[in-house]
């Protein structure tokens, strides 16, 4: 006896996946989307044309484990006299006027911060460059996730640069 499988349940399946691979992307997408900021900051800006580096505004990158984000007083410092007609930067000076730090949306975040262990401070002592994680930084007017910080992106820089692929190493 032969068993036929009628063709609409090849075309269920077929449509399943479809539906799948959709809704995979959809979630995928809609976690590497840019947050909406509370100030519209230009890193091309600050980088290109004002030419300040990372660990001016991320002061925390060469010592500790984050990069941190800038407080209210850093931005302060230049844009008590700078800029100060621009309505992001009201914005800007009301957060100072009130004694509140900026309620900035985090763009990057590892998917398993519980089980990954990552030091920026590791990184920037091995000679690695913010651009190799952050992407072209100082040609964004609006910074965006530019990798996906998945295990295999981070495990083909490690073996790319020799470095260290023990679990242990990552996995604390």
């Amino acid at each position: 006896m032969k068993i036929r499988i009628a063709p609409y349940f090849i075309i269920i399946y077929v449509l399943a996946f479809i539906i799948f691979v959709i809704l995979i992307s959809y979630f995928w997408q809609k976690n590497r989307k840019t947050p909406e900021q509370p100030i519209n900051f230009s890193h091309q800006i600050h980088v290109s044309k004002v030419g300040l580096p990372c660990t001016h505004c991320h002061t925390t990158v060469e010592k500790s484990t984050a990069a941190g984000i800038p407080s209210v007083e850093t931005c302060m410092t230049c844009h008590k006299a700078v800029k100060k007609e621009s309505p992001e930067i009201q914005k800007l000076t009301k957060y100072w006027e009130n004694k509140q730090p900026v309620p900035w949306q985090r763009v990057y975040r590892l998917p398993a911060r519980k089980y990954v262990y990552f030091s920026h401070k590791r990184h920037i002592k091995a000679n690695l460059e913010c651009v190799n994680c952050h992407g072209n930084v100082e040609i964004m007017s609006i910074i965006k996730r530019v990798p996906k910080l998945e295990m295999g992106w981070c495990m083909s820089c490690h073996k790319a640069k020799n470095v260290s692929i023990d679990c242990a190493t990552c996995h604390k």
